[in-house]
């Protein structure tokens, strides 16, 4: 899983802007703090697919991108986004639960239509992205 950073900004009565110093021109937006990192992710997913996603930036070479340390300093900030590998191939795996963890991960995957698997990797997804 890579990590690349999102340099996010507000001006009053507006969105938070999103930008990403890995990729000059890709944009996003979110009306709320809590839609940040998860629209954050939609665009580089987006942007993936048309194009390869490089190595992510490291810090110190973000902060000497264009503009980024004058943005930070006029109240910009940075976040880190996760961004899982879209690499469809299954993989078998054996882990252990707890007894009790197990039948709820079973009681709720079945109220909702899903295997176990399934409901494992949505669930881990939405761990990861949080």
């Amino acid at each position: 899983m890579r990590h690349y950073f999102a340099l996010v900004h507000k001006d009053d009565d507006s969105a938070y802007g999103m930008q990403f110093p890995d990729f000059p021109g890709v944009y996003s937006a979110a009306d709320s703090q809590d839609e940040i990192i998860f629209n954050a992710i939609e665009a580089l997913r987006l942007y993936a697919e048309d194009s390869e996603l490089s190595a992510p930036l490291e810090l110190e070479t973000v902060l000497e991108q264009n503009g980024v340390r004058e943005q930070l300093a006029a109240g910009a900030y940075l976040v880190s986004v996760p961004l899982i590998d879209n690499d469809t191939a299954t993989v078998r795996v054996n882990v252990s639960f707890e007894r009790g963890v197990l039948r709820a991960i079973d009681d709720t995957a079945g109220k909702r239509g899903l295997t176990r698997a399934a409901f494992l990797a949505s669930a881990a997804k939405q761990a990861i992205e949080a």
